[in-house]
């Protein structure tokens, strides 16, 4: 359990050892973006890998171009599976002497291993620092961030989202909402967290909950490998082609999927912002399944999508991402009903909401390159 949680007001998020709010979600959905919150993200993970060999060894297996960065420049990148499924989202930063690789809670363990196994005769150096080390967030321009650095914190990752990244693309058309998106993780000793905590009490600066991140992100068009992405997601699927792929890099597990999808086909789904109708006054679980409106029950209506996160913004209200069949028109009325994945929708559990798209990433996304048809016999 996180010493955050001992902060006046905290309501600990299930399972996670770290606070999903401190009383007042919308209020410090504020804060957090202005920069004068801090959010524990302590129960997610953290791996080093040190030796000469590190920056070739991760490059040959992920997604981004790592051997280009500087010491102290952030990137993200991901593990595919050799089928381009994503298995790990990876925020990276190297300090001259290892590597750091922030991901999702869950994650450590398992990439640990994956990557002890791959070291044949690499001169690499894994561990998992997770209960030495932890993650805090923080937004660019206020109080917060001044107050990780006085902690001392070991490394910072500056999130790229804000704009394409060297060697990506961007599927969404027009202006995007998550180009003012300034988030830095600091990593502090585990040690730190006490004091931190106590700098908070003292007025310093404020907390946030994981609540509140869950809103910004959702609005920024912000994915995230543990609350969006299922066994079967690709990269394509979700425009993270915009920050953690490198489209001209040598081979890397997975390369062939991201590049013939993005070269000569079309993601079989795409990622959607839902603007719910709050009327009903209830958000959508993630899973929950979602239709084109106007069909009715006796129809037998079939599901377009499904629901990944959803959550009350303190601007824009009931908001969700949802994975959306490619061929689904971006102007379809759509509903969502059901409690959770595979709830009846005949049933009278759970409301039935109406929503409306934002497209993210678009219907005709892909198919790049412009072949030319070979004449058949």
């Amino acid at each position: 359990m996180s010493p955050l949680l001992s902060l006046p007001g905290a309501i600990a998020s299930e399972d996670l050892g770290v606070a999903a709010h401190y009383g007042s979600p919308l209020p410090e959905q504020r804060s957090l973006e202005a920069g004068n919150a801090i959010l524990d993200l302590s129960h997610r993970g953290i791996i080093t890998v040190g030796g000469d060999d590190r920056l070739r060894w991760l490059h040959s297996m992920t997604s981004q171009d790592l051997l280009s960065l500087r010491p102290g420049e952030s990137a993200e990148t991901l593990l595919l599976d050799p089928n381009g499924r994503i298995e790990h989202a990876i925020r990276f930063v190297d300090d001259g002497e290892r590597a750091w690789l922030l991901v999702d809670e869950g994650s450590a363990g398992p990439l640990t291993d994956f990557l002890l196994r791959m070291r044949f005769a690499m001169r690499v150096e894994v561990a998992d620092v997770s209960d030495d080390y932890a993650a805090l967030l923080a937004f660019e321009g206020g109080t917060a961030l001044p107050v990780l650095r006085d902690l001392e914190s070991t490394i910072e990752w500056h999130d790229p989202w804000a704009s394409v990244q060297r060697g990506g693309t961007q599927y969404a058309v027009g202006d995007h909402p998550g180009a003012e998106w300034s988030a830095v993780q600091s990593v502090l000793p585990r040690t730190a967290l006490a004091p931190l905590a106590d700098r908070v009490t003292a007025g310093d600066t404020q907390a946030a909950g994981l609540l509140a991140l869950e809103a910004l992100e959702i609005r920024a068009w912000r994915p995230s490998r543990a609350g969006d992405a299922d066994d079967r997601a690709i990269p394509n699927e979700f425009d993270w082609l915009r920050t953690a792929v490198h489209l001209n890099k040598g081979c890397y597990r997975g390369q062939e999927t991201v590049a013939k999808v993005h070269n000569i086909g079309h993601p079989p789904r795409r990622l959607a912002l839902l603007h719910l109708d709050g009327s009903a006054g209830e958000l959508p679980v993630s899973g929950a399944l979602v239709y084109r409106a106007g069909e009715s029950a006796g129809e037998k209506p079939r599901p377009v999508g499904r629901i990944t996160r959803a959550a009350r913004h303190y601007e824009w209200g009931g908001i969700a991402l949802a994975l959306l069949k490619r061929a689904l028109p971006a102007d379809a009325p759509l509903e969502v009903r059901g409690g959770e994945t595979g709830a009846d929708p005949d049933s009278p559990d759970g409301e039935t909401i109406a929503a409306t798209q934002e497209p993210i990433v678009p219907t005709d996304a892909g198919a790049t390159r412009d072949l030319p048809r070979l004449k058949r016999l």
